[in-house]
Formats: C-alpha cells, structure tokens, sequence
C-alpha cells in the first residue's frame, strides 16, 4: 500500500492515532495470562509463523490471533459504509489488512498450523468462551493425533 504524503486529518485525530497498540493490548495480555495460569504455554508475536500469531501455543501447532475490530474489518460491509475521512484510504488498509489475514491463515494451515481468531471486544466480553474453545481445539488436535494402534493390541 502506498501511503499518501499527507493526511486530512486533525490534532485530535493524530493524538488519539498516536495511542493506538500493535502489540501487548488488553485483550490479548488477559487471554495469554489466563492460558498461562491453565498450564498452557505459548509464545507471544513469534517472527518465526506467518502472522507472527499473538498467541503461538507449540506444542499444539495453534496460532491465536485477537484482531481488533476496526483494523480487521468486522461487519466490514456496514463498516465500510460508514467511513468518511480519509475514506479512499481507510478502505485500502482495511482490506489489506484482511487479504493478509487470509494469505497468514493459508500458510499457517498448510504448515500444519490452526488458526484461531477473536474479535478484541469478544475476548474482553466472553473471555471463559474464548478460552473454551481453545480448550476444544486443544482436545481436538490430541484426538485427531491419539495413535490407535496401542488400543487394538490390547484386545
């Protein structure tokens, strides 16, 4: 994307741009903790997966993802609508941004990797059912990988 050399933007509108956190918000920083103190151990943005997922659980090849409304594009379609300033731009990143999260997910899943998304909001209105299914993921991938062969030699 190439961004325009100027903005038509106000003092207000840089300063509270300017507060705005890539990594370590509150959404995030509560889901890691919680699966921190379940026993769950991860690492955080890891450069080494596409996406560098906000949450990289290793031993079960899960990457978290918790996007921000706005950024990701949630009801998009009605969002859209609605933007007014700098609207020619805003569109750009925004579908950018969710064309990226596509190529990310693609690359994760084709390297053996799930992913997961929430919504910001939902994280810090639903944490217990966000956590849950992750639980469900965890549970399923250890179905999915269980080796059978011990059971049948058993009977």
């Amino acid at each position: 994307m190439k961004h325009p050399k100027s903005y038509d933007s106000t003092p207000e509108t840089r300063e509270r741009m300017s507060h705005v956190k890539l990594k370590g918000g509150k959404a995030e920083t509560t889901l890691a903790k919680t699966l921190w103190h379940r026993g769950y151990r991860y690492r955080k943005n890891d450069k080494r997966l596409p996406g560098s997922p906000d949450i990289a659980i290793l031993k079960y090849h899960i990457a978290i993802f918790v996007d921000g409304e706005f950024w990701h594009g949630k009801d998009w379609g009605t969002r859209r609508d609605r933007l007014q300033r700098n609207r020619e731009y805003w569109i750009e990143k925004i579908e950018e941004n969710m064309e990226r999260d596509l190529r990310n997910d693609q690359m994760l899943t084709h390297s053996g990797w799930l992913p997961i998304h929430f919504w910001e909001k939902e994280v810090i209105n639903n944490l217990p059912g966000c956590i849950d299914e992750i639980e469900e993921t965890i549970i399923s991938q250890l179905i999915d990988n269980m080796d059978y062969s011990d059971l049948t030699r058993s009977f």
